[in-house]
């Protein structure tokens, strides 16, 4: 007797589902375009809004903190009231906010446009990947269409610098905002009639509570890193890091103990899952860290021009576009742990490099240095979104996408915030050579920021603004190397542990 084996077909994908892939892209496209292009105005809006050391992090970190302490809370309202729906809300958020920023007349206005930009953007994103979950229900497909989503980001990220660059050799630094209104309008218009809704069918009761409760954590968290980088280990500092714990704590009691928890803490029992979100996290911080400081390098240090500026970082950016899609081969041939490990060895090494860059002359080193960290964060950030997105049910899509994406924004946040308040704090130590005879306030201005020491010698004597630039040149260039020094110690630890852990399992 024959006995016949019957396999489950594997479902064809349509055309509508590509083209719902594609729309899906856009608002991705909107938010990397938007994470990389602003490191390009750090100079102009140094010398325009002049804002203290302080407030120009902010500037650059609200926007992340905002999306990372809000999207596990709009992730799962996006179960709730539609994907779709809330995708469509956020994309005319951003672009509402994005005009407001581009039009900022000072320090704090950027900020608070900043925030507002970081509230629509908690939309969009986990949006994109869980409603992606739900229209590719093939596991293979799904890892194509996460890798699509992926280098999309990437490709954001590599195009940013570039449009960047043109913009502001042309217009005023608020045009890299201004260039998010046309893709919102866009997405408004094709998204309702290319996109499918979908929702959980039994969300549970929305926790008001837990959502205050992740945004004051991750808002005192990071407020008390930069409070420590400024002022040391201030009563200031320690009261909001205690803060930090103390909510932190108490939400992660609160999931344990409510029948329908706005993060499910189940889901990191799962030693993959819970480590390809930190890795994913790692991956970001020292990829967005870096941006921050070697686009100030290139631009004040090595007197490149904005559009220059992205050229020299163009080819590791684009490298990642490759990497991600490689990576749905890679998967299938060799395992997870040695592919996780060995991209982040690669982001690494371009870390190592970065500890070399000269006061003069450092181009060739800053390519080198972000093809090797752009390969491995491209090759890292797509096998870890395709576990986390692996790990749950299509009616838990949103909660995980968010899960992922508040390690993503998160680790952009933190990657500005610590590396960004290291290196600030290696600048003012080592600005003590200042000219003498340059007056006490032009001094504090210099003494805040690389951008405003090139303000504040550019209505110098000569003489004056020569000593005033190489003293704040040389301590900038000594903060890089320690900086890119502690990057490439934490994905060293991030490489062995996804390493250690991913093969136990």
């Amino acid at each position: 007797m024959t006995t016949m084996t019957r396999t489950t077909p594997v479902p064809s994908t349509t055309n509508k589902q590509w083209f719902a892939l594609a729309t899906l892209l856009l608002p991705v496209l909107l938010v990397s375009v938007d994470n990389t292009v602003l490191g390009f105005a750090v100079p102009e809006l140094s010398r325009e809004l002049r804002p203290t050391g302080s407030q120009l992090l902010w500037i650059i970190d609200i926007y992340s903190l905002m999306l990372a302490g809000l999207l596990v809370t709009v992730g799962t309202l996006g179960d709730r009231i539609g994907r779709r729906r809330l995708l469509l809300i956020g994309a005319a958020g951003f672009g509402a906010a994005s005009i407001l920023a581009a039009f900022s007349s000072s320090a704090g206005m950027l900020i608070a446009a900043r925030a507002l930009q970081g509230v629509a953007g908690a939309t969009l994103m986990p949006s994109t990947l869980s409603l992606i979950r739900n229209i590719f229900p093939d596991s293979r497909t799904r890892t194509t269409a996460i890798a699509a989503w992926t280098a999309t980001f990437a490709g954001g990220a590599a195009f940013g610098p570039v449009l960047g660059g043109w913009l502001l050799g042309h217009f005023w630094w608020g045009s890299v905002f201004l260039i998010n209104a046309p893709v919102a309008v866009l997405l408004l218009i094709v998204g309702p009639m290319l996109i499918p809704e979908s929702r959980d069918p039994a969300p549970g009761r929305y926790d008001v509570p837990s959502a205050a409760l992740s945004l004051l954590a991750l808002l005192s968290l990071v407020f008390g890193i930069k409070q420590l980088a400024e002022h040391g280990g201030s009563a200031t500092a320690t009261a909001a890091m205690i803060v930090a714990v103390c909510t932190t704590v108490l939400f992660v009691r609160r999931q344990h103990r409510i029948p329908a928890p706005m993060l499910d803490m189940q889901l990191f029992a799962n030693s993959r899952f819970g480590v390809a979100v930190v890795s994913n996290l790692l991956a970001v911080f020292v990829m967005v860290g870096g941006l921050f400081f070697i686009t100030q390098y290139l631009q004040l240090v090595l007197n490149l021009n904005p559009l220059e500026a992205g050229l020299v970082l163009l080819p590791g950016l684009v490298l990642s576009i490759p990497a991600s899609l490689v990576t749905v081969r890679l998967l299938r041939r060799i395992r997870l742990a040695e592919l996780v490990g060995a991209s982040m060895l690669c982001s690494t090494l371009g870390y190592l490099v970065m500890t070399l860059l000269p006061v003069d002359g450092g181009i060739g080193l800053v390519v080198i240095a972000f093809v090797l960290t752009g390969t491995g964060a491209g090759i890292a950030e797509t096998a870890t979104n395709d576990v986390i997105m692996s790990a749950v049910p299509a009616s838990k899509a949103g909660g995980a996408s968010a899960i992922s994406e508040t390690g993503y924004e998160l680790g952009a946040a933190m990657g500005t915030a610590i590396l960004g308040s290291f290196l600030n704090l290696i600048y003012r130590s080592g600005f003590g050579s200042a000219p003498a005879d340059v007056t006490e306030s032009a001094q504090e201005t210099a003494h805040d920021t690389l951008g405003g020491a090139m303000a504040v010698a550019a209505d110098l004597p000569p003489a004056q603004a020569s000593a005033l630039r190489e003293a704040a040149v040389h301590a900038f260039t000594h903060g890089v190397h320690l900086t890119s020094l502690l990057g490439a110690a934490i994905m060293s630890y991030a490489a062995l542990q996804a390493w250690w852990v991913l093969r136990r399992t």
